[in-house]
């Protein structure tokens, strides 16, 4: 059966100007709000990427009216009249889950497939049932499926266990479609928290707090139609970022916003990496062998889980020893394995990576095991002597606009075949 891969031929310089994506974590939490409207909305810079197409089929299920050009979206949410979408779409997406509370909101009751999308550890449902069920809904996880369903659902205050964002996000879906005032202690900070938080504030709802860790919801329906563009996509920056410093390159990137990228933009130059940001670009210039550094995923503002792949792909090849410790998913090094086969020097011990950095990387065959650890694939195939040839990209591609041709225009010899 053909099956679709990436060729990288590595060991080239990239240098040049590429332009960032919009968020995909934010484009999957604002299109499925978007049916809390009353009238149609118009949504702008979306990455055109699978995540996004398949909400496209979900919304299309449910009833709505969906045009999509590949950046703006048109969501017409006055003809949605089913609360269920089918299993063989939401298992293809992390993200699904976020239709819960907006059909909850709309219907009353929603059923809603556990998410799919990548295996990388425990997902935080007990947070967003947590949540749901504080302002007043009755949810039940049988079945691989998400019930939820309400008489009414009334404001209170939810304290998140952890600062999740699945379950921040969940529960500001729900608490707009509450009576009062619900005030979410422990919330996420992320910046597509943020970006939720303001496209639901053009649609009329009250929503304050969002980037700090006590969000505050004034509910209260009917929202209206709005015209919205999202943010650039952190992670995709960030991997940007990465695959040049990787390859000692010489790469500007824009469209970016450089405050959402500190955590990243500090370890970098803890490695001896040049940064330089100005307004919505950041230029990343790498010459020489790098340091190795020890760092720890954390939510916003620390270093995000999404780009611990991608790194660590980039401190197989630095001097000396690397640590990096995992603090939000449990499953997310078994990308690992692959680097290994192309020569890195990696030992995993519970929740922390050690890395001895090597002097390069062989090109061989290897596979994305999910979205993130194909990014590392990709750093790696860059970085690796001779070609590397990346399986099951299907992963990638949910999440990135198509890389392939954003790094061709940094001169990488990269290309997509069928095999």
């Amino acid at each position: 059966m053909a099956e679709d891969r990436y060729i990288i031929h590595g060991g080239i310089r990239l240098e040049g100007q590429v332009a960032v994506s919009g968020g995909k974590n934010a484009a999957v939490a604002i299109i499925p709000a978007a049916l809390l409207g009353s009238s149609a909305s118009v949504i702008e810079n979306l990455p055109d990427i699978e995540d996004v197409h398949v909400l496209v089929e979900m919304l299309r299920y449910l009833g709505a009216k969906v045009e999509f050009d590949g950046s703006v979206m048109r969501i017409d949410p006055t003809t949605v009249d089913k609360y269920n979408p089918p299993a063989y779409l939401a298992q293809r997406m992390r993200a699904s889950y976020y239709l819960a509370p907006v059909l909850l909101g709309i219907f009353m009751r929603a059923e809603v497939p556990m998410p799919g999308g990548c295996n990388i550890g425990t997902r935080q449902i007990d947070q967003t049932v947590k949540g749901m069920s504080t302002l007043g809904a009755q949810v039940d996880t049988l079945g691989g499926v998400i019930n939820v369903k309400s008489d009414k659902l009334i404001g209170s205050e939810v304290y998140l266990d952890c600062p999740s964002v699945g379950a921040t996000i969940n529960t500001v879906l729900t608490a707009v479609s509450a009576v009062g005032t619900t005030t979410i202690y422990n919330a996420a900070k992320e910046p597509h928290v943020v970006d939720l938080a303001n496209f639901l504030n053009s649609m009329g709802a009250r929503v304050m707090g969002a980037g700090t860790s006590i969000i505050r919801v004034r509910g209260g329906r009917p929202l209206r139609g709005s015209n919205y563009t999202i943010i650039p996509d952190q992670i995709e920056t960030g991997t940007l970022m990465i695959a040049a410093a990787a390859t000692g390159g010489d790469v500007i990137i824009t469209g970016a916003i450089p405050t959402h990228m500190e955590a990243l933009s500090a370890k970098l130059l803890e490695m001896g990496v040049y940064i330089r940001e100005e307004d919505d670009l950041i230029h990343v210039r790498s010459n020489g062998r790098l340091r190795g550094i020890s760092l720890k995923t954390q939510g916003y503002p620390g270093f995000p889980t999404d780009l611990q792949q991608p790194m660590t792909a980039l401190l197989s090849i630095c001097s000396g020893s690397s640590l990096v410790t995992e603090n939000i998913f449990n499953s997310r090094f078994k990308y690992v394995a692959e680097l290994e086969r192309m020569g890195a020097r990696i030992r995993v011990i519970e929740n922390t990576a050690i890395i001895e950095g090597v002097d390069h990387l062989v090109g061989t065959s290897i596979c994305a095991t999910d979205l993130r650890a194909g990014a590392a694939m990709i750093v790696a195939g860059l970085i690796g002597e001779g070609t590397t040839e990346i399986t099951n990209i299907g992963h990638i591609e949910r999440g990135y606009e198509r890389i392939d041709k954003k790094l061709r225009s940094l001169g990488a010899m990269i290309e997509r075949v069928t095999k």
